[in-house]
């Protein structure tokens, strides 16, 4: 009967110290291979192998798209999570500062402070507890709990606690220091983004203002454009002119058109990239944005 009891503790420590998948690259690997299906189906058309009724660059950009909408939401979505856990980190330090300071052991402070309600992080600082009860070492269940989660941010508190606590003293002291830092830094980090916000809003403005642009030329220049050289044609051969000195070439329209789609797709991708890395400094985060321009460029252009 023991012998069942500790084999069902120690399944229960191991599903504990279980550290959350990561699809990311998975994510990531996928989108690539339709990526390169979608490049390959381009490149038939382009060519002439493949009629689809769609240019080829509507296949590079959704190939585009294959690669940055799934890995940049899915990572965006991590990314959040990471925050709402890391919003709480503080809040829960302080309450196994303030547990300490009444003689509590770091181990007893951190059961403690394990009843409290810390949003996202409850669960890891409950399963946190639940190692320490059965048995594990108060520092190497930080250890795990900063694994699991694995942000700089925790990472970083805890390396400082563990090392804290293995020096001995006051680790109050030390997790009220560590407590004020992670809000400052997040305090920091919320300014940043805000400041920066401004600059991602002016990013997508003005690929709008590209894309309002192309409408512009589409609708009025380029059709004017045909319908004078259809004027000038018919002037021509009315004054039986055969050889005419300078004329207008409205058969080139359509390669005209072709070239603001993809221009389109190319300030889509990269305008993309660039408000991800001035709203956070995150590639992975463009990547989202990326998807949502090459989406309205590629509905727009098709609507043009």
């Amino acid at each position: 009967m023991n012998d069942k009891k500790k084999a069902k503790d120690v399944i229960d420590i191991k599903q504990l110290t279980v550290k959350k998948r990561d699809l990311s690259k998975t994510i990531l690997v996928i989108g690539a291979v339709f990526m390169v299906i979608f490049f390959f189906i381009g490149f038939l058309d382009a060519i002439g192998g493949l009629k689809t009724g769609l240019e080829w660059i509507d296949f590079v950009a959704i190939g585009l798209m294959a690669i940055t909408g799934p890995y940049g939401f899915y990572v965006s979505y991590r990314h959040k999570q990471i925050k709402d856990i890391e919003s709480r980190l503080p809040d829960f330090l302080r309450d196994v500062a303030e547990a300490g300071r009444f003689g509590m052991t770091l181990a007893e402070a951190i059961k403690a402070a394990s009843g409290g309600r810390y949003g996202k992080l409850t669960p890891e600082i409950r399963r946190m507890a639940a190692q320490i009860e059965w048995g594990v070492p108060a520092a190497d269940a930080m250890r795990l709990f900063a694994e699991r989660v694995n942000t700089p941010l925790v990472n970083r508190m805890m390396s400082i606690i563990i090392k804290a606590n293995d020096a001995g003293g006051s680790v109050a002291d030390v997790l009220t220091m560590v407590a004020h830092d992670a809000r400052e830094t997040m305090l920091n980090e919320n300014e940043r983004k805000i400041a920066m916000s401004t600059y991602m809003v002016v990013t997508y403005i003005a690929f709008a203002v590209f894309i309002a642009t192309i409408f512009i030329l589409n609708s009025t220049f380029l059709p004017k454009m045909a319908e004078a050289g259809r004027q000038v044609a018919e002037g021509a051969e009315q004054a039986g002119i055969t050889n005419m000195p300078a004329t207008i070439k409205a058969d080139v329209i359509p390669q005209i058109q072709l070239i603001f789609v993809i221009a389109v797709v190319i300030h889509a991708f990269g305008d993309g990239i660039l408000a991800g890395v001035l709203q956070d400094g995150r590639i992975a985060n463009g990547m989202r944005h990326s998807f949502i321009m090459l989406l309205i460029g590629l509905i727009g252009t098709r609507l043009v």
